[in-house]
This record gives structure tokens, sequence and C-alpha cells, in this order.
């Protein structure tokens, strides 16, 4: 690795860190009356505390100035033009930013399910026609609505599970780093307009923790839960579901490796879907139900809880990881392993569902 590469990596990274950071101290200094939430939302919060609704916006100003850096800075222009001329990038750049204008929309006036739902499905749409499209069965159109379906349960999954102090953020950060190693032990490293994107976000949710953690100041709010839910559902494709196109091997086994490295938003969305199902209840309502509440009904204390994630997220990109490693040299008998992994983690906290059936009061 180059000194140059080293330098790159770090500041945009750092750079992520220090302008989420500030971002988010200054809209705190502005937010006495601005994105307050919880004043009337206690059914689906789990602090009873209103706060500032804002953290997401730093996401979405640290990944521009991220382009903007990229495009000014960076000598190799030839990767930048050459995304931009297959339009992927300006797919995800426009899809991102409709994502964030949905989600602000949202924190300020609770714009409808549905309203949502019709934004999320057009940044699939956009993903699939600049060029973003899941490659596991090679039949166009069913690879087309799979990618539709994976978008929209991303960024409703996120959005779901940013219910307590810190969870997403922390959940995020794991899945980025799987993301990053995915890209830089398959296709080699390199600092191209994907990577330092991956970096500098990987660095604004970092810096957003700092105010999120318990005893969090300000909340994520839909601005921040669906850019980030668009932005690693389109990394989530390129560079984990579509692994195996990528390593000409079984293709299959991405679908896997996704599941490992999203483990613990998928192992609480499915909890949630099955629970709700099951009292004839819609998976889009929100409530206390999730898996997380029901580790706090347990007994565990806030801080806990988000340890209990730390430890799932940090596992799961661990495992990832080596199952990327062990496609790469053909050791994919293993499989069977991770399926199992998720499976446990999706069975302690579903079991634990049961156990604990506390309701929100």
């Amino acid at each position: 690795m180059a000194a140059a590469d080293i330098i790159s990596v770090l500041a945009f990274l750092g750079g992520g860190v220090l302008v989420s950071a500030f971002c988010n101290k200054l809209l705190l200094q502005f937010s006495h009356s601005l994105g307050i939430r919880n004043k009337n939302d206690v059914v689906i919060r789990w602090s009873n505390q209103s706060k500032p609704s804002l953290g997401g916006v730093s996401f979405f100003v640290v990944y521009v100035f991220s382009t903007m850096g990229y495009i000014m800075f960076m000598e190799d222009a030839n990767i930048f033009h050459n995304a931009l001329s297959g339009y992927e990038y300006s797919g995800l750049f426009v899809s991102s930013c409709l994502a964030f204008l949905m989600g602000l929309a949202d924190d300020a006036y609770n714009t409808r399910p549905y309203a949502k739902l019709v934004v999320q499905i057009t940044c699939g749409v956009i993903l699939i026609f600049s060029g973003t499209l899941i490659d596991v069965t090679h039949n166009y159109f069913v690879d087309a609505t799979l990618t539709i379906m994976w978008v929209v349960v991303v960024m409703n999954s996120l959005n779901m599970l940013d219910n307590m102090d810190g969870i997403t953020g922390t959940t995020v950060v794991f899945i980025i780093v799987s993301c990053l190693f995915a890209n830089w032990f398959v296709n080699g490293f390199s600092i191209d307009i994907w990577s330092l994107s991956l970096l500098s976000v990987l660095g604004a949710v970092i810096g957003f923790l700092y105010y999120n953690l318990y005893p969090s100041k300000l909340f994520m709010g839909d601005a921040g839960s669906q850019f980030i839910g668009l932005f690693i559902a389109f990394f989530g494709i390129k560079f984990l579901l579509n692994i195996g196109a990528q390593t000409q091997t079984f293709s299959w086994a991405s679908v896997i490796i996704t599941l490992t490295a999203f483990t613990p938003a998928a192992a609480d969305t499915l909890t949630v879907v099955i629970n709700r199902m099951k009292k004839g209840q819609s998976p889009m309502v929100g409530g206390k139900d999730h898996t997380t509440h029901h580790l706090a009904y347990s007994g565990k204390s806030d801080r806990q809880v988000w340890m209990v994630f730390f430890l799932i997220g940090l596992t799961s990109t661990i495992l990832s990881c080596l199952l990327i490693y062990l496609l790469k040299i053909g050791f994919m008998w293993l499989i069977g392993l991770f399926v199992l992994y998720f499976i446990l983690v999706f069975a302690y906290l579903y079991r634990n569902t049961l156990i604990y059936k506390q309701q929100a009061n």
C-alpha cells in the first residue's frame, strides 16, 4: 500500500468523523424546536425523552462532501469517469438524494407509509436502470424484482431497528466494514470512488455514534435511516450479493455471505414480522416489540442491550470476512456453518421475545 493511498484512506475516514461530529454538534445547538421527536410517538420510540432527530443529516453531508472531495483532489479521474459513464455511481447519488429527502420529509411531517414505500421502490428502480442489479438467478426480471425487494427491505429494516440508542449506527459500522473487506479482498486494494464513499460514510456514522450512544443526545431520524439504508443496500449488492458472480463461483454463496453480514438487522426484522403476523398486525406499524426491547424487558440495561448487538455485529463481520476468504479459496463445504450461525442468533433473539412478552404502556 503506497503512502498516498494510506493518506487518502485516513483523510476520507478521518474527515468523515470530523465533519460528522462538527455537523451534529452544530445541529444540536439549533435543535431547540427543529427536528424534535418523541412528543407524541412514545409508543414507538424506546426513549420517553424528546430529542432532536437530526443525526442523519450528517451522513448525507459527509457523503456529498466525499464525492466533491474525490472530484477535486483525487488524481485518478478515470475511475470516477468510468463509474459515471456506466451510470452506476450516478444512480447511487440520485437515489441517495431521494431517500434522504423522503426521510427528511417524514421527520418533519410524518408522511404516510405508502408514500414512503413508493419512494423506496423508486430508489430500487433507479439503481436497476443505472446498472446496479442483484446477479443471483441470472434472469433479468427475477433479479430486478429481487433488487427492488432488497432495497425496500433494507431501508425499512434499518428504520425499524433505529429504536434504541446506538443500535442502528453500530450495526451499519460493521456492515460497511464487511463491504470494504469484500471489495479489497476480491478486487484488490484500490482507492476509488466506492472505497472512499464507504470510508467517509463509515467515519460519519462513527462521528454520529459519539452523540447517539447511551445516553444519547440526538436520534438518527428517518433522514438518516432512509439514506443509510439505501447506501448499504447498494453496497450490499455491489460487494456482497454479487461477490459470487465476481469470483466465478457458486452465486448463492453470496446470499449466505450477505445474510451473515446483515445478521443483526435481519434477525430483528424477521422476528418482528413473525410476531406481528401471528397477532394479525401489520409489520409496518411501529411498536416496542423489537428484539432490542425484549432484551430490555429481560432485565438488561440499555447499555447492555447495545453491547449484545455490538457483539453480534462484530461476530457477523468476522464470519462474513472469513466466508469471503473461504469462497475465494474454494472451501464452500463450510457454508452450512454460517447458516447455522444465523439460525442460532435468530433463535436466541426470537426465543427471548417469547419469554418476555411485556408490551409498551
